[in-house]
């Protein structure tokens, strides 16, 4: 085991904290190469098969090119579910999970509901799993996406309806809901100066991307849309950049929505907001 962690550790040093390392050589040969967890922390001796020799050979490759653990893996635990994730979906945040955990907290059971920009589909299926009786919908505008949120449902027993939707260009048909739930783009394209690599380079810029010019574009066109979605005192969710919970909490109100609620994440931040349409 000290040789394959030296190994790791040799060949991703320079471009990891010495944490970083730590974690990643833990969750490669436990999660990736199947070393249990016992034989991981005794450092017991192992021999490696020529396939878990190549995995790991293609994992350091691929780490050194500062690609994330999860697309490495080929997937990421969330709400307490695996999702399939791929270059075509965002890896699901912590954060993210605060968003569903409020939703779920505040539903009554067996409402119709909408997830726009569903990804992985982690918040649809999360929802799907934790609300009874719930019917849930879940758009996105990439069909690679969609493919990935199909798989995800059929292997967590989730029922979702998963629909090819492009939110800024779509006509309603008089769709009705009683919960809709987003975390669309939020990112400045001038905050891309100050990002990671393993973002920046791995993950899909249309799912995390605003227009420098119009940084509430998706919040508004959802909010606008969701005015004739929603059913009387329906609730509108959202996770937000941190910098425009004022500035989406005041857009809203101008759009008629009440009960307005801004609430931080773990770290403090702003980060989720809730409306509900009179």
């Amino acid at each position: 085991m000290k040789r394959i962690a030296k190994q790791i550790s040799d060949n991703i040093s320079s471009h990891y904290s010495a944490g970083e390392v730590a974690a990643l050589a833990r969750i490669i040969a436990t999660e990736l190469l199947g070393i249990s967890d016992m034989a991981y922390y005794l450092k017991e001796d192992t021999t490696l098969t020529a396939e878990q020799r190549q995995l790991l050979d293609d994992a350091i490759e691929r780490l050194q090119k500062k690609e994330p653990i999860q697309y490495i893996l080929g997937y990421s635990d969330f709400c307490g579910l695996r999702f399939k994730v791929t270059t075509a979906t965002l890896i699901p945040r912590p954060e993210t999970s605060e968003l569903v955990e409020w939703v779920a907290s505040e539903s009554k059971g067996g409402e119709q509901i909408l997830d726009i920009g569903t990804g992985s589909g982690c918040i649809a299926i999360s929802l799907a799993k934790k609300i009874r009786g719930s019917k849930v919908t879940a758009w996105d505008i990439s069909a690679d996406a969609l493919a990935t949120a199909e798989e995800n449902s059929a292997s967590n027993s989730a029922d979702v309806v998963f629909e090819e939707v492009d939110i800024l260009n779509c006509d309603t048909c008089g769709k009705k809901f009683d919960i809709i739930v987003s975390n669309p783009p939020y990112i400045k394209e001038e905050e891309k100066k100050g990002m990671e690599a393993n973002v920046l380079d791995w993950e899909p810029h249309t799912a995390l991307f605003v227009p420098d010019s119009d940084p509430l574009l998706f919040y508004r066109a959802i909010a606008e849309k969701a005015t004739d979605m929603l059913t009387d005192g329906g609730k509108l969710y959202f996770e937000i950049n941190r910098m425009y919970g004022k500035e989406i909490c005041s857009m809203l109100a101008g759009m008629g929505y009440t009960g307005i609620e801004l609430r931080k994440d773990f770290a403090d931040n702003d980060r989720m907001i809730k409306a509900i349409l009179p």
